[in-house]
């Protein structure tokens, strides 16, 4: 068995207190870090260089050639040798004075540039829920293995017991195997929680770029209700879910962007007609010649011209009708994108409404449920004092405590997501609502 994985997941999730971090300061090395994050913000940069590409074509452009030659000419006549040379030199500029596909051309580049600024907060608001996933996660296989630990040191008692009892002839073999083999499930379930841990602190890390610092957990039942319960409460009960519907329509990102797309489709079929239209430049130049040939000096030439040029297609074998065709198919297909976007930012919206308020109705049902079978528990070892019940009687209703502990802290973690699911959805994630989120994270010594 390799040790150095455990090691370094026990190590994380057991190290002092005042080195933990919470979920505002994991998302900082996130946001530093992250290499799909980075690739985003790449992808921003390089596309905001299509503006400027597409505005160059409506400047100046001004360009020079020229060249020198040297000839030897060699002769079997008397003094028919020469050496002679020639050069020349041009300087052409050309200012666009009316180009239409040109315009549109821009006009589609500025809306391209709107995609990829959106397309980067996309990206941003995927790192912060990736990163409060894996956050959560750890924290919940390390809820996982102390709820374990806890069931553990429970049965040893009641395997103690039942051997104390079996000795004196109070109980039967049967009440130490029963106990012996919960006992034997728990190392193994807890060999596998400790597996899930470290494989989820190695996501998390991806994420990070380096190993986390251990991690703030959930403050108790009563500081969660006093500190954020009510905030994130109101986010859901405030609004009706079609409310929240139309909020995406209106704001979700990848609505944005297909809409933005949109734009562009519908340009680009003014751009396929453009193909029609005349386009005019004025011109300037200069030109300069020197000349010599078998050894005769001709006349240095220089000559400076101004203008304007005009271009008009008129045929081109029906290409520019057969690209209005297509622009128009594709300006469907946009539309289409479209209206696929916001059925999907409408359903996003309905589901983390409805995740939301089904989780915060989970965990009131399973604060309820924990409080319940704690009590069935102490039913139970008082009915075994009496008679009425035996070990295996006790060791079902600790194993049931500690199933809807468990099923408790999973359902908070999902509600605090679900609660973040939801501002994605209408497009308004940010770094704040982790910042909401950390006023009911406390070091793990404090939150215990």
């Amino acid at each position: 068995m390799q040790l150095k994985p455990l090691i370094f997941a026990l190590g994380i999730a057991l190290s002092p207190a005042s080195q933990a971090a919470n979920l505002g300061e994991i998302y900082r090395e996130a946001l530093a870090n992250d290499t799909q994050y980075a690739a985003a913000r790449a992808a921003y940069q390089a596309g905001l260089e299509a503006l400027p590409q597409a505005r160059s074509a409506l400047l100046p452009n001004v360009s020079a050639d020229g060249n020198a030659r040297y000839n030897d000419v060699r002769t079997s006549l008397p003094n028919g040798d020469t050496q002679h040379g020639n050069g020349s030199l041009n300087l052409n500029a050309v200012q666009p004075l009316y180009n239409k596909a040109s315009s549109v051309q821009v006009q589609q580049a500025e809306e391209q540039v709107k995609i990829v600024a959106k397309q980067l907060d996309l990206a941003g608001q995927d790192l912060i829920l990736r990163t409060a996933r894996a956050y959560f996660d750890v924290l919940q296989a390390q809820d996982s293995i102390a709820f374990i630990r806890a069931q553990k040191a429970a049965i040893t008692e009641e395997l103690a017991a039942a051997k104390r009892n079996f000795e004196v002839g109070t109980a039967t073999i049967l009440d130490t195997q029963e106990a012996q083999a919960r006992f034997d499930l728990a190392i193994a379930q807890e060999i596998a929680e400790e597996n899930t841990l470290n494989i989820r602190l190695r996501a998390l890390e991806r994420i990070i770029g380096k190993p986390p610092a251990p991690l703030d957990t959930l403050a108790d039942k009563t500081q969660q209700a006093a500190l954020i319960d009510p905030i994130i409460r109101k986010l859901s009960e405030s609004q009706a879910m079609d409310e929240w519907s139309t909020r995406a329509e209106e704001g979700n990102l990848n609505v944005a962007i297909q809409r933005y797309n949109k734009t562009i489709a519908d340009q680009q079929i003014e751009l396929s007609r453009a193909g029609h239209y005349p386009t005019v430049n004025a011109i300037a130049g200069y030109n300069y010649n020197k000349n010599q040939s078998l050894g005769i000096t001709l006349a240095d030439i220089s000559a400076a011209l101004v203008g304007v040029e005009f271009y008009l297609p008129i045929y081109q074998g029906g290409l520019v009708d057969s690209r209005v065709r297509q622009a128009v198919a594709n300006q469907e297909k946009a539309r289409q994108d479209l209206n696929t976007a916001l059925r999907d930012a409408t359903l996003s919206a309905r589901q983390a409404y409805l995740n939301t308020t089904s989780t915060d109705a989970q965990v009131r049902a399973l604060e309820r449920a924990v409080a319940s079978t704690k009590l069935q528990l102490e039913s139970t070892k008082l009915g075994v004092q009496v008679g009425v019940r035996t070990s295996l009687d006790v060791l079902n209703a600790q194993q049931q405590v500690f199933a809807e502990e468990r099923r408790l802290a999973a359902a908070r973690y999902e509600f605090y997501l679900a609660s973040l699911s939801l501002k994605a959805a209408v497009g308004t994630l940010s770094a704040e609502d982790l910042k909401t989120i950390d006023q009911v994270l406390r070091p793990p010594a404090a939150a215990q």
